[in-house]
């Protein structure tokens, strides 16, 4: 007999055999007496020996496990190893729930992991963000209580989560949020959201392109379809109103030309592969240039001004520099009023170069001042489009300055002017250009 038995069956036939030799010799009584006492000794050994178990299992976590004897040794020590078992699987569970929540807490989306009755059990730093959560006050507590909008009850209450839901932000109404919801163990559910207000944006932006171009190309191909038309069904005409036709048509197919320059020039500017063509940029000669072409733009119908001109040159792009200066020269001009004052000035300020526009236009509201470097945003659609520019002119601005580490800088005043400022970081500045090698 092996295994379990064997221990306790040898044991009690050494206590018969003791017994019965016993009552061999002093009679049959004292054998049995013998015997009895010997398993009532055995029966207190495992009476004591359960106390201890039942002492340690009332507070396992208050010690070691108790030492045993006899066949309780065993018992006591197949105990501690399945108890060394069960620590070692509940560190791994509990390391492995740790790399979980910390893999969710650094996930950018939110998530909130809802019970079958829709509360609260656990939810990640993004979520509480964004949904004005604290888990500490919230957990337990109906997902429907903290986030009420119509649309998310419904969402909610629908059980059909295939598509995610686009909602406001709780938070934050100028952020838009898309929630899914995705079902999970035993009627448990996931609320994952993700913060798409940048996404959208890019959309509208692109939709607002397209619509733009479309609307740019369309009129001045309407006006030359339109001449044309005329043209032909006068048949003869005299050469005055003729040369007038042709001029107009040619005013509409540069108004073309140039936004399809802009485009290809933004196109250029964007594109991944683009290097950078750097050159010594002597600004003293590029500042005569600009402030002789701001006067032929103006054509005498404004007072343009060359202010201060530092000597320090520049590294960079000549013709990007250029195109980029000379975009807020003609900005400046065009909406400013005739008899108006423009100032162009290169200096050097807290070790940058600064390049600036000042005028005494128009001026524009604070609240258009962050998007006028958006493709064709228009603070006056109706006035930029009688002024013939494209509307791409301050985005080349931006794009030209950021591959030069720049930054444009815009104050302004509604009904005074403003003043535009291309800022150039100091590792960027050279010394002078020499007069004989100007």
């Amino acid at each position: 007999m092996k295994g379990f038995w064997w221990k306790p069956l040898v044991t009690l036939g050494f206590a018969a055999l003791f017994a019965a030799g016993l009552g061999l010799i002093f009679g049959a009584a004292i054998g049995w007496a013998t015997f009895c006492g010997v398993l009532l000794a055995l029966y207190l050994l495992h009476l004591w020996n359960l106390r201890s178990l039942d002492r340690w299992l009332s507070r396992p976590e208050s010690g070691t496990l108790p030492g045993g004897i006899g066949l309780w040794e065993e018992v006591f020590a197949n105990l501690y190893r399945l108890v060394r078992l069960q620590s070692r699987s509940q560190q791994q569970l509990v390391s492995a729930l740790d790399r979980l929540q910390n893999a969710a807490r650094a996930i950018p989306d939110g998530v909130v992991v809802l019970s079958g009755q829709d509360e609260i059990d656990w939810a990640n730093p993004m979520a509480e963000r964004q949904f004005d959560l604290d888990l500490a006050r919230d957990r337990g507590r109906q997902i429907t209580y903290l986030l009420r909008q119509p649309a998310f009850v419904a969402y909610l209450g629908a059980h059909s989560y295939s598509e995610p839901l686009v909602m406001k932000c709780p938070r934050n109404r100028d952020n838009t949020l898309s929630v899914q919801l995705v079902p999970f163990g035993d009627d448990q559910k996931l609320l994952i959201s993700r913060d798409i207000t940048q996404l959208e944006r890019v959309d509208t932006m692109r939709r607002d392109f397209i619509a733009n171009v479309s609307h740019e190309l369309r009129t001045p191909l309407t006006v030359v379809g339109g001449f044309l038309e005329t043209m032909i069904d006068m048949g003869e005409m005299d050469e005055d109103q003729r040369l007038d036709y042709f001029r107009l048509m040619q005013d509409q197919t540069q108004r073309m030309q140039r936004l399809v320059e802009d485009l290809l020039t933004l196109s250029r500017l964007e594109g991944p592969q683009t290097t950078l063509h750097e050159e010594r940029v002597d600004m003293v000669r590029l500042m005569g240039l600009l402030h002789a072409e701001a006067l032929s733009l103006s054509g005498g119908r404004h007072q343009v001004v060359l202010g201060a001109v530092a000597e320090a040159g520049l590294t960079g792009c000549e013709s990007e520099l250029h195109s980029a200066f000379g975009n807020l020269i003609s900005n400046a001009v065009r909406y400013t009023p005739e008899g108006g004052e423009i100032v162009l000035s290169w200096e050097i300020r807290n070790g940058d170069g600064v390049f600036a526009v000042r005028d005494t236009g128009e001026g524009v509201e604070p609240q258009h001042i962050p998007r006028l470097t958006e493709r064709f945003y228009r603070v006056d659609r109706s006035r930029s489009r009688e002024t013939g520019g494209t509307g791409l002119g301050l985005s080349i601005v931006k794009h030209v300055l950021t591959r030069h580490q720049g930054r444009l800088e815009v104050e302004s005043t509604l009904g005074k002017g403003s003043v535009f400022r291309a800022i150039l970081p100091d590792r960027r500045l050279t010394e002078p250009v020499p007069q004989d090698a100007a």
